[in-house]
């Protein structure tokens, strides 16, 4: 399949909407990362998601969507729930927030992984509205990267993955963000954080006015009840070792380490020349307390890493877990799959 890297403008947009009224796949920009976008309400083309991404079925899809009013028809809300989503929204939306709520029979089951709610977005990103406005139907767009692979944050990291595979890519630049929006499930109270992500918790609670609870590791044999709970996500192939502890700890691990010039290290600005003075393959992804830079640049980095052709990439973790700290932690003990090594006090 021939794949067409279109421009962000109104022409653009408009073939992009085309390819999705037709049933195809579209690649497109987000402030958080890019998505692999379908005409949400289409059953079939909400399968070819899966099949591109080679993505387990019962992991459910996000849909997203260009106004409030559009969000009605999907979903089932009380008094309760449509006082805190109207909160929430008003503070939040368009933006890096996902709220799951329960679903209408407009829903395919396809897009819930046949569960009974959904998880619905209004993104900021221009070109995602401009695109979700004229395709004229709800978009399911999980992340636009092969599953399990670190998300796409940039034009290279989509085409390194899809190219060929779908038809079109909307070339929207860098994303804003960088990690997955946050998910907060309304269908209960207290209402919990399924995914952090974009929002941190303490502003939802700020918010709603009460404390919003921390729910991202689900039950064992329990269904997801949002995307990114259930697999390992976000992995590069090679190995990847997680360091949580300050900077000063984790760079003291790494020189205790033998055959550092076989490795590669992802490490806080601060220590970049301490690292490459120990021999390691070198990339920064910001300064220690500046987590949104982190964010940021995460997914990107970890793809670099892929690319030095080292045997284990090391990654300084920073302990702080509030803003955007707690999403960096969380895709970080997800993409290492647990292999992380706690350093206070060593």
């Amino acid at each position: 399949m021939h794949t067409e890297i279109l421009k962000a403008d109104r022409e653009g947009i408009l073939a992009a909407a085309a390819v999705l009224r037709r049933g195809g796949l579209v690649a497109m920009p987000t402030e958080t990362v890019y998505g692999l976008a379908a005409d949400g309400l289409n059953p079939e083309a909400v399968r070819e998601i899966y099949r591109v991404k080679g993505r387990p079925q019962d992991n459910p899809l996000i849909l997203h969507i260009a106004s409030l009013d559009s969000l009605f028809p999907l979903v089932k809300t009380g008094p309760e729930s449509e006082r805190a989503l109207r909160r929430l929204s008003g503070r939040f939306w368009p933006g890096p927030l996902t709220v799951v709520l329960p679903r209408s029979g407009l829903v395919p089951d396809v897009i819930t992984a046949g569960g009974p709610t959904v998880a619905i977005r209004m993104p900021s990103h221009p070109v995602a509205r401009a695109l979700i406005e004229a395709a004229g139907r709800p978009i399911a767009a999980p992340s636009a990267n092969l599953s399990g692979k670190p998300s796409p944050t940039t034009l290279r990291d989509v085409t390194d993955d899809l190219s060929g595979l779908v038809p079109a890519i909307l070339d929207g630049g860098d994303c804003a963000v960088g990690v997955e929006s946050t998910v907060i499930d309304l269908t209960r109270r207290p209402y919990d954080v399924l995914r952090p992500g974009g929002i941190s918790r303490e502003a939802l609670s700020d918010a709603l006015g009460e404390e919003v609870g921390d729910a991202s590791r689900p039950r064992d044999g329990a269904p997801p009840r949002s995307p990114g709970m259930k697999y390992r996500h976000y992995a590069p192939a090679t190995p990847l070792t997680g360091l949580v502890g300050s900077g000063e700890d984790s760079l003291r691990y790494l020189s205790s380490l033998p055959r550092a010039e076989a490795m590669a290290a992802v490490v806080f600005d601060e220590y970049r020349e301490a690292a490459e003075a120990l021999g390691y393959r070198v990339l920064a992804y910001g300064r220690e307390a500046d987590h949104d830079s982190h964010a940021r640049l995460l997914f990107r980095t970890l793809r670099q890493a892929d690319r030095l052709g080292a045997d284990r990439i090391y990654i300084q973790i920073s302990p702080e877990r509030r803003g955007r700290g707690d999403a960096v932690f969380n895709r970080l003990s997800r993409s290492t799959g647990g292999d992380l090594v706690y350093l206070a006090g060593k």
